[in-house]
């Protein structure tokens, strides 16, 4: 078993769909990312920053999860990172309505001193100079090392993305992001010249479409689930990474086996994720009802070919 170290944000979120809204409620990546590992009983820490109006409760939420939050900061003069967005009746599309950075736009991450030796770390959606600060800190060269990003930082910040991703191991992006980043429409093209700028895996997410995983020459596809309802797909991307890299620093193993494993664990969290509004349905999610879902996944990519 590996210590895990997550760092993203902790936010409020202000969210509308189809389905209906919600006023300010717990958010941000780290905070989904947490709730998805802590499904692995591993040694996690979730590294942010809020600010004084950010409640005690979901603090301890976090805390009763057995996540240490000694990374977290808290100015309490300041305000935490707020985030709202509408989305499009195909649930795919969304308009962002509202984005205050507040703590968030002077963010200097500090790794707790037990962590810093942490083997794997998950470097959530953020400035890549920020991601980049995080590895600086590790005393260790770390097992393994996933990294996030959006499109907005290709934009604005493609230089220090391009910097940060040749320290990485593992870059988990959606469809359309892989196709900025490189320039290219076909995703097994895109993943080779991602390749080339560092990672030696890429998992390239497709939403409802499921996940593919490229290592060299290899390529895995999980499918998502199909679900009766998807109120939500807020934090759907965060909860897989979580799953992910979870499952890997619960089992130690860093082959292209075992990350087909993750992938599936990772697509069975974000299943969850989506069926209520924010975090809601991951904070009371139970094992066994993920164990019920992973045969449920197993009965849905598992079939025998006869080859005449």
């Amino acid at each position: 078993m590996s210590k895990l170290v997550i760092v993203g944000t902790v936010a409020f979120d202000a969210i509308e769909t189809p389905f209906g809204k919600t006023d300010k409620i717990l958010g941000g990546a780290a905070t989904y990312i947490s709730l998805a590992a802590s499904h692995f009983n591993i040694d996690t820490s979730a590294v942010s920053v809020v600010g004084g109006d950010f409640p005690q409760e979901y603090l301890d939420l976090l805390s009763n999860k057995n996540i240490d939050i000694s990374g977290i900061e808290i100015v309490k003069k300041g305000k935490t990172f707020f985030w709202s967005g509408k989305y499009h009746n195909d649930m795919n599309s969304r308009d962002t309505l509202a984005t205050e950075l507040n703590t968030l736009a002077d963010f200097n991450p500090v790794v707790p001193e037990d962590y810093k030796d942490a083997e794997i770390v998950m470097l959530g959606n953020l400035h890549p100079i920020v991601q980049s600060s995080v590895l600086d800190q590790m005393t260790n060269k770390p097992k393994l090392v996933i990294l996030d990003t959006m499109n907005f930082w290709m934009d604005c910040a493609l230089d220090d993305l391009l910097n940060v991703i040749k320290r990485i191991d593992v870059i988990t992006i959606n469809d359309e992001e892989a196709r900025q980043l490189t320039g290219e429409y076909s995703l097994v093209v895109a993943a080779r010249k991602i390749h080339e700028m560092g990672p030696k895996y890429v998992v390239i997410k497709k939403g409802e479409h499921g996940a593919l995983l490229f290592h060299n020459d290899h390529v895995f596809y999980a499918p998502a689930l199909p679900l009766e309802e998807v109120f939500d797909p807020t934090g759907a991307g965060d909860t897989f990474a979580g799953g992910f890299a979870g499952y890997i620093a619960k089992t130690d193993d860093i082959s292209f086996e075992n990350l087909k494993n993750a992938v599936i664990y990772g697509s069975t969290l974000a299943s969850f994720c989506v069926e209520k509004f924010g975090t809601e349905r991951m904070q009371n999610l139970s094992s066994s009802e993920v164990h019920k879902r992973l045969l449920q996944f197993k009965q849905l990519t598992q079939f025998e070919i006869e080859l005449k």
